[in-house]
């Protein structure tokens, strides 16, 4: 029964309110960080349990009632109220239960790479984000551009963003793939749409403390930064590429005058990626996690195509269709693909878990 599944949930919040009162973890700030915080995060399904047993106790009191002659009528009235209330409060329950991604309150960084189709393609970077800015406005979140390379066409061959804010890992890891564009360059001159393809990685970012990075593992060069078009270039030896030897990944970063500053965004790129990395080979050893994770940011999977000839945006992995690309694209209204994302995510895992 549902009702027995939630009683251990109860049991551990009202344990760590003990705990919480107690002289020795009042004393100990870590430890009383780590207790609240798990508390907190008991809180909600707590809440809908106690609601839950609530309710199934009030039903139960009802049905008894039904064979009292002045009592009956009263009581099939309230049960016409009261049993209704069982399958919301079960699917709020449900999707309480579900496993949390450990990585859904993190902040992101997020690489965008022009792929196939050249200048287009790095017109589209910029493009698709300058969308992921006007949704991080409208959410409340702040971007911090990291590095980027522009193109003498417009947009970027490549840019590198940390988005902070609430949830942002949770939203925006549904993003991760291959994104191919079909419209009209403004170079055509025969009218012809052209198709093109850039990749999008979306990774947590990490503290020093979850990726240890051995110095020993890392050879740092540092160089002249090189400028684009009528960008400023910087005269001093401020830009750095560091490249970890054990995995051959390669970080370089230009766009701060501070070689202090390059190397700092540089490596905190650096531990996003091999995180990231660790995350991606932790899911291929289970073929069954991987293929419930729509997010599971897999670089060789074409997830979106925004056909601007049509006006349509679709995502490949759910089937969704929406003929709004200039309203989502222009306004930054990603929830609209976002949100049957989650939906359709959550209900895989239910199905999975069984719930």
């Amino acid at each position: 029964m549902l009702s027995d599944k939630l009683t251990p949930f109860i049991n551990r919040y009202n344990e760590l309110s003990d705990l919480l009162s107690s002289p020795d973890i009042t004393s100990d700030i870590k430890r009383m960080t780590d207790l609240s915080r798990e508390q907190s995060n008991l809180l909600p399904i707590v809440e809908k349990a106690k609601e839950y047993k609530t309710l199934i106790q009030d039903i139960t009191d009802t049905k008894e009632m039904l064979g009292d002659s002045e009592m009956g009528d009263m009581a099939k009235e309230e049960l016409k109220e009261l049993e209704p209330q069982i399958a919301l409060l079960e699917e709020d329950i449900k999707m309480l239960l579900l496993p949390k991604d450990p990585n859904d309150d993190r902040n992101i960084i997020v690489e965008l790479r022009a792929g196939a189709g050249g200048d287009e393609a790095a017109i589209f970077v910029g493009d698709l984000f300058d969308a992921y800015t006007r949704y991080a406005d409208l959410r409340g979140w702040n971007i911090e551009i990291m590095s980027t390379s522009p193109s003498d066409a417009g947009g970027y061959k490549e840019v590198t963003a940390l988005i902070k804010g609430d949830q942002v890992y949770s939203r925006l890891k549904y993003e991760g793939g291959t994104h191919r564009v079909q419209r009209v360059p403004a170079t055509e001159s025969q009218g012809r749409v052209h198709t093109s393809a850039i990749t999008v990685a979306v990774m947590p970012e990490v503290d020093d403390v979850e990726i240890n990075i051995d110095e020993k593992d890392l050879k740092i060069d540092v160089m002249r930064s090189s400028g684009c078009g009528g960008q400023s270039v910087n005269t001093t030896d401020s830009a750095v590429r560091i490249t970890h030897l054990p995995s051959g990944l390669v970080v370089t970063n230009q766009d701060q005058k501070s070689q202090h500053k390059n190397r700092e965004k540089a490596m905190k790129v650096l531990k996003a990626r091999l995180y990231d990395q660790q995350m991606q080979e932790q899911q291929s050893e289970n073929a069954a996690e991987r293929a419930a994770q729509v997010g599971s940011g897999d670089r060789s999977g074409r997830i979106r195509t925004y056909n601007y000839p049509q006006n349509r945006i679709s995502d490949h992995r759910i089937n969704l269709t929406l003929y709004r690309l200039g309203e989502i694209m222009g306004s930054g209204l990603l929830d609209e693909v976002v949100e049957p994302l989650i939906a359709d995510h959550q209900a895989k895992i239910v199905e999975a878990a069984g719930l």
